[in-house]
């Protein structure tokens, strides 16, 4: 700049260049004139340099001031974020320039100059705000979706106390119902997608969590154990922090699914964990839940069961009352992250800590996750991470899916004696093994599960050239559990009382996942294309130990579970079941399946409005034999964008499509190598001193079965599209037809034989036709206020065709009941139909009237499938407060109630045994049969207003440390209506006979609670 200055002056000045004396008196002068330039430069630069505070509201022209604004100044890390309010005030030098960026809108740079006040006005960005949807190794626009695809973000998702994955969904997709099998801490869920397709084949949907997709097999223990009967496994995806997740999108179609070959007949459910963004920042969410059961039974109470005339024990004790609780939940969750163009990062931290309404039920988890990008070499090479890791600890208590009349913990609770005292001096009071005291079960036994579940993966992308990438993806999913249990001898409960019972099971599963496919996008004037191309490796190992012993000679539950060596002793001749001798049984097992996959996909557009759709994967799977390794699942679609055609008023419709697919998937979801001959180590049982005394040993489990090949389901879906009223109502409308063929099956097999069954595939169709509905309206769109609601209904209907013989299932337990079952498989029936005796009130001796005769028949297609399933939410925004109120409702299903059949009845009330107020006087005998009838049937119509949360976002203008910060209080299954009696309509109880499963059947179910919650969301 001086040397500038002085040229300029040179070319103006003619006594410079030629004049000597001129040039003497000019060094002078330029001595002078170079001083006073240098100090006004420094004083500019002085200037320039000091930092001038800025401030200013971002805003749009929609809503007013946008919060989370990151606002960089530009060539730096220094930053903020705007406040709820769009509020936003920095330091920077007087010549900076900033940089204003937020999802959905146009990043913007401003010069500051002089400025100390700069507001700024984003534009949206509209290619940003296009949904898009994950669709399977890859993301698309929703409006160029060809398959029938859901997606949810976190905004969609339920409220409050969520410990997993699934119940984020509940009631929100059409065609998805989900069902809490039960209201425990942590207890199992059952997911449909577009009806039940299988039967042994498993019917829950895949899971792909980052990429990686999931086993589905139980990552913890379930138990059969001696005076306690069946107990279930946890939930495999407790591991997962509902907190983390960012978006789930659910594949329902073949043309979506196909891409997951194999495991995509029932569904696909893809769950995106969350990702860093913008400036760094430190976000920390806390909330305390406080639950109490919904209802509890109408028993008797003292009064009224010593005036029907019931045994009088001389007490007053409420069973309920003292064994249901109002119980707490805790939560915390912290993450910190942020990211830019060049990569992303983003950790985090979460703690659960969970009370169950029942005493001692309990569910902690402690969490951990990891996601990060990052480019190099020009932006040309990705690599990127995802880590998920939790710590989940159970506290379990002794309910099961089939103990018999003597009851568990809740069937005691419901027929124990109301005159009756729980303790009888300082001791429990405990009489005989048929009639257990429901504290006992409580105070006397242990039940402790310990998870321990890692899943993630490493991945690595390159752009080989414009258009063509290549993705590498190694992902892992390892787990292990331990279920310790422990049953004092002090437990009066028949095969516990005097003996004393310790169960240990161990469950590791390791698996891991080595993928590779290339990507091509290409535009070719109005054509566009995207190709994938690859191919697939997963293993799955699983390992299991349980170790059993009994006859202890200590009441110390704690030490009899890590000391097994005080088990007793007996003599050998004595050695024919573990009650006897009182060693300790083990008994392990290790399989390994494999999983090779070539994928395809071909996308292709013509003048954005003619799109395809090809699909074809190939698996090949270790559990099928050598004829039928190989399973092939092709897929087609397209889509017709009518909005983009001339003929289509553009004045009305702002989208209209039409979508047609049909595609095959496969289900492989069946027990570990059940193709070939097996051998497994049998039983040991170790005396005292640690000597096997008898048992062990190679045994053979499974036939040769070369043939057996995959389950596979076709499916034709026909869907439209459309947006009117310019974008103020969408939706989407989807017709289905499933057919699922090659049934697999467990046959019982002619003996003598090393085993007493064997897989086939029968020559079944089972047949799910349905149609869906969703609808998203904006009612009200108005600054200060907004109003938005969405619905979606879906309609299903089951049928089984060309099934050769019968198959029951629906066990059903109580006294009397050795042998009952309630459900059975036929041709022209839904699966699961119920097969029941028709009730016809009592005769004149208190008898039951069969009018129809007095044996089971099937009931018109009586199913405990649903018919229908809907879900209504209504999102209402005024000011700083929201509100979301959301319903779901089912319909057209039957519930059978094996807690009634058991429980309330005469017979069970003249033994001694409590019973609800509506047996009394009803018309029954004492020595009425209770056999299986309609008498314990009902409808499970129900709809409940599931949630509904109340939030406030506090304004943030004048905090420096404070960006973003709400307040919220939900209420979560706050009201049912239903006809139905029994706890809870959303049920089903494990019923399964010879491993054909069951659905729609209460006994004794862990309760369903009512829960509160208050919290708070805060952003640093």
């Amino acid at each position: 700049m001086m040397k500038l200055s002085f040229f300029l002056l040179r070319q103006h000045d003619p006594c410079i260049a030629n004049d000597g004396l001129a040039s003497v008196k000019f060094s002078a002068y330029r001595s002078g004139f170079l001083a006073v330039l240098l100090m006004l430069i420094s004083t500019t630069m002085s200037v320039m340099a000091q930092d001038v505070s800025v401030s200013g509201k971002v805003t749009d022209a929609k809503t007013g001031g946008i919060p989370g604004v990151t606002v960089t100044l530009k060539g730096s890390t220094k930053g903020t974020n705007t406040d709820v309010g769009g509020n936003y005030q920095i330091s920077v030098p007087g010549n900076a320039t900033l940089s204003f960026s937020a999802i959905g809108y146009e990043t913007q740079d401003v010069a500051v100059g002089n400025k100390s006040v700069l507001n700024v006005v984003l534009s949206e960005d509209v290619k940003a705000l296009e949904e898009v949807v994950v669709v399977g190794y890859g993301t698309v626009k929703k409006k160029d979706a060809t398959g029938a695809v859901s997606a949810l973000g976190s905004k969609d998702f339920q409220k409050g106390i969520v410990t997993s994955p699934e119940q984020l969904m509940q009631g929100r997709v059409a065609g998805v119902q989900i069902t809490q099998s039960s209201g425990e801490p942590g207890g199992g869920i059952n997911v449909r997608i577009r009806g039940t397709s299988s039967v042994l084949g498993g019917n829950n949907p895949l899971f792909v969590i980052d990429g990686v997709p999931l086993s589905g097999d139980n990552t913890s223990s379930g138990g059969d154990n001696q005076g306690v009967g069946r107990q279930p496994a946890k939930n495999p995806l407790n591991f997962l922090n509902p907190d983390d997740i960012a978006s789930m999108d659910i594949l329902k179609d073949a043309s979506a699914t196909a891409i997951y070959g194999s495991r995509g007949a029932n569904g696909v459910v893809l769950i995106t964990t969350k990702r860093g963004r913008g400036k760094g920042s430190l976000d920390y969410g806390y909330s305390v839940g406080i639950s109490n059961i919904t209802k509890k039974y109408d028993l008797l109470n003292a009064a009224e069961y010593k005036a029907a005339g019931g045994q009088d024990q001389g007490s007053n004790t409420d069973w309920q009352d003292l064994l249901f609780r109002t119980a707490l939940t805790h939560q915390h969750n912290l993450s910190y992250g942020g990211g830019d163009a060049s990569g992303n990062y983003r950790f985090s931290l979460g703690y659960l800590n969970q009370d169950g309404i029942v005493e001692t039920s309990n569910v902690k988890r402690y969490s951990v996750g990891f996601s990060g990008t990052k480019k190099f070499i020009g932006d040309k090479l990705t690599i990127g991470s995802n880590l998920n890791f939790a710590n989940t600890q159970d506290t379990g208590v002794p309910i099961s899916e089939n103990i018999g009349f003597e009851g568990d913990l809740m069937g005691s609770i419901l027929k124990a004696n109301p005159t009756r005292s729980a303790y009888k001096g300082d001791s429990l009071n405990q009489s005989t093994t048929t009639e257990p005291n429901p504290l006992a079960f409580v105070k006397l036994s242990k039940d402790y599960s310990n998870t321990l579940r890692a899943l993630g993966n490493i991945n690595a992308e390159l752009e080989i050239f414009k258009g063509l990438k290549f993705k590498t993806v190694l992902g892992f999913d390892k787990s292990m559990s331990s279920r310790k249990q422990a049953y004092s001898k002090q437990l009066v409960v028949a095969g516990i009382e005097k003996i004393g019972r310790v169960y240990i099971r161990d469950v590791e599963s390791n698996n891991q996942l080595w993928e590779n496919y290339f990507t091509y996008d290409k535009e070719i004037g109005s054509v566009t294309l995207n190709a994938l191309l690859g191919y697939s490796y997963q293993s799955f190992e699983n390992s299991s130990k349980n170790v059993a012993a009994a006859n202890f000679r200590t009441n110390d539950l704690d030490l009899m579970i890590n000391n097994l060596g005080i088990a007793g002793t007996v003599g050998l001749k004595d050695a024919t079941s573990l009650s006897s001798v009182g060693s300790v049984i083990q008994n392990s097992s290790y399989v390994k399946d494999e999983l090779q996959s070539y994928f395809g996909r071909v996308n292709l557009g013509f003048s954005n409005k003619y799109l395809f759709t090809g699909t074809l994967r190939v698996d090949g799977s270790s559990k099928f034999g050598g004829n039928n390794k190989y399973g092939y699942f092709p897929s087609g679609a397209f889509k017709w964008k009518l909005v983009e055609e001339d003929f289509i008023p553009k004045t009305v419709f702002t989208d209209l499509s039409l979508r047609v697919g049909y595609g095959v998937t496969g289900n492989q979801a069946i027990p570990h190598n059940v193709y070939d001959r097996r051998d497994r180590y049998g039983d040991y049982v170790i005396n005292q001193g640690g000597d096997a005394i008898t048992g062990g040993g190679l045994n053979a489990v499974a036939f040769n079965n070369p043939n057996l090949k995959w389950e596979s389901t076709a499916a034709l879906n026909l869907g439209l599209d459309f947006s009117i009223l310019k974008g103020r109502l969408s939706g989407s409308i989807d017709v289905y037809n499933k057919s699922t063929k090659d049934l697999l099956f467990k046959v019982v097999a002619a003996q003598p034989a090393p085993n007493p069954f064997v897989y086939r595939n029968l020559d079944t169709d089972i047949q799910n036709r349905g149609i869906e509905l969703a609808l998203n309206a904006v009612v009200v769109d108005g600054k200060k206020f907004s109003w938005e609601v969405l619905f979606n209904a879906s309609y299903n209907k089951n049928l089984i065709k060309n099934l050769i013989g019968v198959y029951d299932t629906g066990e059903i337990n109580g006294q009397g009941l050795t042998g009952a079952f309630a459900q059975r498989l036929a041709e022209g029936q839904p699966l699961f139909a119920y097969f029941l005796r028709e009730f016809g009130g009592y005769d004149e001796n208190g008898n039951s009237i069969y009018p129809n005769g007095d044996f089971q028949q099937f009931l018109g297609g009586k199913s405990p499938l649903p018919k229908v399933n809907a879900g209504l939410t209504n999102n209402l925004k005024y000011g700083n407060f929201d509100l979301n109120i959301f319903f779901n409702g089912v319909f057209g299903n039957y519930l059978y109630s094996n807690t009634a059949n058991a429980f309330f009845t005469q017979g069970s009330f003249a033994n001694g045994r409590n019973v609800t107020k509506d047996v009394i006087g009803n018309g029954e005998g004492g020595l009425n049969a209770p056999d299986v009838s309609t008498r314990f049937l009902q409808k499970g119509d129900f709809v409940r207003l599931q949630n509904l949360t109340l939030g406030y976002r506090i304004p943030m203008k004048s905090s420096k440390i404070l960006s973003n910060a709400r307040l919220f209080v939900t209420g979560q299954n706050l009201l049912t209506f239903t006809k139905y009696d029994g706890q809870d309509p959303e049920v089903s109880t494990n019923k399964s006979l010879n491993d054909i499963p069951s659905f729609g059947i209460d006994y004794t179910a862990y309760p369903r609670a009512r829960t509160w919650t208050i919290g708070v969301n805060v952003s640093f």
